[in-house]
């Protein structure tokens, strides 16, 4: 049975305002992989800085306020090397009731494809970058584990939808899918299996990497994916709605992608509006390849 998301709130390119802009110019300099939050009328944003593969990869965390949701001013910095990190990726900022405030980091091994989730817990976000640090999920051997997608359950509790990477064939890691896991307090997860992945023969072909919530009723997410190892680093959005086992493509859709470049637009973050719109924060392609953090309401 074919899924209609026609009514549905989508991020697109026009019309967008930049947040952050590329660390330099041309491809490998990217502004982006952020994750964003709204509370008590302030959101909250968290990005990554990377730099090309020559200079340094994910060098650093960032996290902002602001009170438009436009203009941010930064907060803290979180160092790669701080954390004997090859690269940084992804990470996410929750507040956490009765404790504060909670940064996880998608961390890699280096010297390897591997990648682990670590984490940050402090009163405030501008106490992270001294507050208590854990390891939240390592990975093994053959799983490289990153970008996580977390957020808290009405009955209590955490969920987290997690990119894992393959490792089982060399040169071959690129590869990705989505699993759902659950946790009680945010540290110790519960895996419950793979829920996406891409499909042969389509756009997503290579991999499906779960980045936002767009919808509840049937839950709805939006997702990178690729169609080969040559697009990593440009992957699209695309659509997908949980069908109550797993989600499932918007097979109506074409993939979400910028105008620019290689026509990357991922790692979209959807935060909801009192007004009953959505701000999107997403990195995109522009003209000279490298990626901005931008953002648009719809």
């Amino acid at each position: 049975m074919a899924i209609s998301t026609d009514q549905l709130p989508l991020p697109s390119y026009d019309d967008v305002t930049v947040v952050v802009p590329a660390p330099g110019e041309g491809i490998g300099n990217w502004a982006g992989a952020a994750s964003a939050v709204l509370v008590d009328g302030v959101f909250w944003l968290t990005w990554r800085e990377r730099r090309p593969l020559t200079d340094g990869r994910g060098v650093a965390v960032h996290i902002a306020r602001s009170r438009d949701g436009v203009t941010f001013s930064e907060v803290a910095q979180v160092l790669r090397q701080d954390f004997g990190a090859e690269s940084f990726e992804r990470p996410v900022l929750v507040p956490v009731p009765g404790i504060g405030w909670r940064l996880y980091l998608s961390c890699a091994t280096p010297g390897s494809k591997h990648w682990w989730v670590d984490s940050l817990t402090a009163p405030s976000p501008e106490t992270l970058v001294t507050g208590t640090r854990r390891i939240v999920l390592t990975g093994d051997r053959d799983t490289a584990v990153k970008d996580p997608v977390i957020r808290p359950l009405t009955s209590g509790g955490w969920e987290m939808w997690l990119c894992c990477h393959p490792l089982d064939d060399a040169g071959h890691e690129d590869r990705m899918t989505s699993r759902r896991l659950t946790s009680r307090d945010g540290l110790d997860w519960t895996d419950h299996g793979e829920v996406l992945a891409g499909r042969p023969g389509e756009w997503d072909e290579r991999g499906a990497r779960i980045t936002t919530v767009i919808a509840e009723d049937p839950l709805t997410v939006l997702y990178d994916g690729r169609a080969d190892a040559a697009s990593n680093w440009y992957e699209e959005t695309g659509v997908a709605v949980w069908d109550g086992e797993r989600f499932r493509a918007d097979e109506t859709r074409a993939p979400i992608g910028s105008p620019y470049g290689e026509g990357a637009l991922r790692y979209a973050s959807a935060v909801k509006l009192e007004d009953g719109r959505t701000r999107f924060y997403f990195e995109a392609a522009r003209p000279d390849g490298a990626h901005d953090l931008v953002t648009c309401v719809r």
